[in-house]
């Protein structure tokens, strides 16, 4: 897998520039038309995770990859990217129209944690078809975006934030309420912590990086709870055990590993903690019903 891409790395390869405020304390926001990148997007864009966020419409035939899953599409489509989830796009047709934005966290760190949004959370789909009327919507947020970064107003960004959280709950309006709501309680930000040391275990970039939270016990010791507490949390939030989310999210670097990878077996399993590759056999096996060597196989056909 590549390495992850910074917004440095965005500018110099897309654009050959680099804007003056990426430093900067307000965080970073910029807006572009997707057909200004059509050819530079010619050929596939790298397979890795980006350290921004990234909100884009596209209107095309497209295929795009994220975390261990596929999706064909072939109409007017949302997709929501962020730091946590490695994907890539390629472009299957020469018709393509769009936009796209990208920001930091750092853009929003004074109204509001983002990242939070279920359109952005691991686990969450951030592919979204949209009917015309709805495309129509999200055009207009676009270029009203774009009349407010082109002009001199002087609250402009606070303007954009307002724009693209339009857009954010547009599309979480779009899906499933089981999707969006959830008690705040205990066991909720229980579960959300753990998510999120989960998570920050990952990407993994080399073959010599290696994790080092595997077991609930582990994950226990870090939250200072009990593990028993740690389960019943994750059991009333999620419905699955912690060793079952644990493993499952194991397998799905597993997946990209070994699909965006030439690493061996043995350097995958060892990335994800498992001393003898056997065991990381037997584990995978478990999850997928397939060895590492038959999914790999069977995923390059």
């Amino acid at each position: 897998m590549n390495r992850t891409e910074t917004l440095e790395d965005f500018y110099h390869l897309k654009l050959n520039w680099l804007p003056g405020n990426l430093g900067k304390e307000m965080g970073h926001f910029n807006v572009f038309r997707l057909e200004d990148f059509v050819a530079t997007y010619a050929q596939s864009t790298p397979y890795n995770r980006k350290d921004f966020f990234k909100i884009s419409l596209i209107i095309g035939k497209n295929r795009v990859h994220y975390a261990d899953k596929t999706v064909e599409i072939d109409q007017q489509t949302l997709f929501f990217g962020n730091p946590q989830i490695p994907y890539n796009w390629e472009y299957c047709g020469p018709e393509q129209s769009g936009f796209f934005c990208i920001f930091t966290d750092t853009f929003f760190s004074h109204f509001g944690n983002v990242k939070e949004y279920p359109v952005f959370k691991p686990g969450g789909n951030p592919v979204l078809f949209l009917p015309d009327e709805e495309l129509l919507r999200v055009k207009q947020i676009f270029e009203k975006i774009f009349a407010e970064i082109d002009s001199d107003y002087l609250y402009k960004y606070d303007a954009i934030r307002a724009l693209v959280l339009e857009m954010i709950h547009l599309a979480q309006k779009m899906q499933p309420a089981t999707v969006l709501y959830s008690d705040q309680n205990a066991a909720t930000r229980i579960s959300s912590l753990f998510t999120e040391l989960l998570e920050r275990q990952f990407p993994i970039e080399s073959p010599i990086q290696r994790i080092k939270l595997r077991s609930p016990v582990d994950f226990a010791g870090q939250l200072s709870v009990h593990v028993n507490h740690l389960n019943r949390s994750l059991k009333e939030t999620t419905g699955k055990t912690t060793s079952r989310l644990i493993g499952e999210r194991l397998v799905q670097e597993a997946k990209a590993l070994l699909v965006h990878t030439d690493w061996t077996v043995a350097q995958v399993g060892y990335c994800l903690g498992f001393e003898e590759p056997p065991h990381f056999v037997n584990f995978f096996r478990k999850y997928t019903q397939l060895t590492p060597k038959s999914f790999r196989r069977e995923a390059m056909v």
